[in-house]
C-alpha cells in the first residue's frame, strides 16, 4: 500500500526537506557549448522539473480526497465545506478533482502491484495520467517499462497503446498483423484504422479487410481509414435524417454509387449536413414557440404606462412572428425571412 503521513508533524517533517531546484542551466550565448550537450543540459533540468510537479500533483490529489471525504461524513452532505475550501485556496472544482482522480490512479497502480513508487518518477505527468485512463492492458505494458527504467512520456503511452490495439484487434487480417509484429507497418497506422472499423456493422467491414489484406502497405492502410471514417460518418448520420426515412430511397445502393465515383467524402458531408439541418429547425421551432409565449405573457402585463416595453415587444415581433426576419449583414441589405407553419395550419 502507498505510505502516506500518519500526522501533521510527519507531512511538516516531510516539507521542510527542501528541495533543490536550482539548475545550473547553459549559457544560451555560449558558442563552445556543443548543440547536443546543451540538449542534454536542458532536458535533463527538464525532466527533473517533470518528475516533481508530477508527485506533488499526486500529494494535492491525495490531500484533497482526504478533505472531501471528511466533509462527507461530517458536513452538510451538499460538500458545501468542501467548496468553500476550494474557495478559499483560488481551486476550481473541475481541477480539485482532476487531481483527486490522478492520486486514485496512482494509488491504484501502486496497490494493484503494477508499479512501485520509484518507478512513477520515471513519467512525465501527462503521460501517468494517460497510462491511468489506459485499458488494463496497456497499463500493464507501461508499468512494465517503468519498472525497468524507461522514461516514459506520452508519446511512448501511445505507441504501446497503438501496438496492443492493431496487435488485439479481430478485425485485421493477419496479414497486416504480420508486418505489424515484423516492424514494416507502425503501429501508429493500424490503431486509427481499427478506432473507425470498430464503429461499422458486420456487413461493411469484409471490403475493407479484403482490401488490406491484399495490399499491407501504408497508402492502403491510411485510404481505407479515410474511407472507414467517412462511411462511419454517413451510416451514423443517414440513420439520423427523417427525411431519408420517410422515402424508399435504398441507402446502400446509395452507399455503393458513391464508393464507385469514390465521392464518398462528399456524400457523407451531405447527409451529415442533412442530420444538422433537422436538428437545427427543430431547435429553432422550439425556441421560436418560447419566444412567442414569453411575448405574449409580456403583452398581457404591459399597458399603455409601460411604453419602452411595448416598444421593446414591436422589435421582437421581427423574430416572433409567423414570418421570422433577420438580417444576413450589418447593413440590412440582405435579410432572410422564413415561414413558420405546422401541419395544424396547412
Amino acid at each position: 500500500m502507498v505510505e502516506i503521513p500518519q500526522s501533521t508533524a510527519d507531512l511538516a517533517a516531510v516539507l521542510e526537506q527542501p528541495v533543490d531546484l536550482n539548475f545550473d542551466l547553459p549559457d544560451p550565448e555560449d558558442e563552445e557549448i556543443l548543440e547536443y550537450d546543451f540538449q542534454q543540459l536542458v532536458d535533463h533540468a527538464w525532466l527533473v522539473c517533470d518528475r516533481f510537479d508530477l508527485q506533488t500533483e499526486i500529494w494535492r490529489g491525495r490531500i484533497l480526497r482526504v478533505v472531501r471525504d471528511r466533509e462527507k461524513k461530517g458536513g452538510d452532505g451538499r460538500g458545501t465545506g468542501f467548496l468553500n475550501w476550494l474557495k478559499s485556496r483560488e481551486l476550481s472544482k473541475s481541477y480539485a478533482y482532476s487531481l483527486i482522480e490522478l492520486a486514485n490512479s496512482a494509488d491504484t497502480l501502486l496497490s494493484e502491484g503494477k508499479l512501485d513508487s520509484n518507478s512513477i518518477n520515471n513519467f512525465s505527468k501527462r503521460a501517468f495520467v494517460e497510462t491511468a485512463k489506459s485499458s488494463p492492458e496497456v497499463q500493464q505494458l507501461v508499468t512494465d517499462a517503468a519498472q525497468k527504467g524507461d522514461r516514459i512520456t506520452r508519446r511512448e503511452v501511445k505507441q504501446l497503446s497503438d501496438e496492443w490495439t492493431a496487435m488485439s484487434s479481430q478485425l485485421l487480417p493477419d496479414e497486416v498483423k504480420e508486418k505489424a509484429a515484423g516492424g514494416t507497418m507502425p503501429a501508429r497506422y493500424l490503431a486509427p484504422l481499427v478506432k473507425e472499423m470498430e464503429k461499422l456493422p458486420e456487413t461493411h467491414l469484409s471490403a475493407i479487410q479484403q482490401e488490406v489484406a491484399a495490399n499491407p502497405d501504408v497508402d492502403t492502410v491510411k485510404q481505407v481509414t479515410s474511407d472507414a471514417r467517412y462511411l462511419a460518418k454517413y451510416l451514423d448520420a443517414a440513420a439520423q435524417v427523417q427525411a431519408l426515412q420517410e422515402s424508399s430511397l435504398d441507402m446502400e445502393l446509395a452507399l455503393d454509387e458513391a464508393l464507385r465515383l469514390d465521392c464518398l467524402n462528399t456524400a457523407a458531408d451531405l447527409v451529415k449536413q442533412a442530420s444538422v439541418l433537422e436538428q437545427t429547425v427543430g431547435k429553432l421551432f422550439t425556441t421560436w414557440k418560447r419566444l412567442g409565449s414569453l411575448s405574449d405573457r409580456l403583452y398581457v402585463d404591459t399597458g399603455a404606462s409601460t411604453p419602452h416595453l411595448r416598444s421593446l415587444l414591436n422589435c421582437i415581433e421581427k423574430l416572433s412572428g409567423e414570418i421570422i426576419e433577420v438580417p444576413l449583414d450589418d447593413t440590412g441589405e440582405q435579410i432572410i425571412r422564413l415561414k413558420v407553419t405546422t401541419d395544424s395550419q396547412l
